[in-house]
C-alpha cells in the first residue's frame, strides 16, 4: 500500500486499516506453518505494509494532539 493513499485516509480508517492488514499477516504467517504459503516475501511485505500504516497513524494522532 502506498502512503499517499494512507495518507487521505482519517485516523478511524487508519486504524481499520491496521487491524484489516494485521489479520491478513496473521493469516499469512498460518499459512506459511501449514506449507501452504508459496511467496513468503508477502509476509515481508505485510509487517512493512503494517508498520507504515501505524507511523502515519501515529503522525496523524500526534498532530490532533498538537491541534487542541
Amino acid at each position: 500500500m502506498k502512503t499517499t493513499e494512507l495518507r487521505q485516509k482519517d485516523v478511524v480508517g487508519l486504524q481499520a486499516e491496521v487491524k484489516e492488514l494485521q489479520k491478513a499477516h496473521f493469516g499469512m504467517r498460518m499459512q506459511k506453518a501449514t506449507q501452504q504459503l508459496n511467496n513468503t516475501a508477502s509476509l515481508r511485505v505485510a509487517r512493512r505494509d503494517i508498520a507504515r500504516a501505524k507511523t502515519i497513524l501515529v503522525e496523524k494522532q500526534a498532530a490532533v494532539q498538537t491541534a487542541k
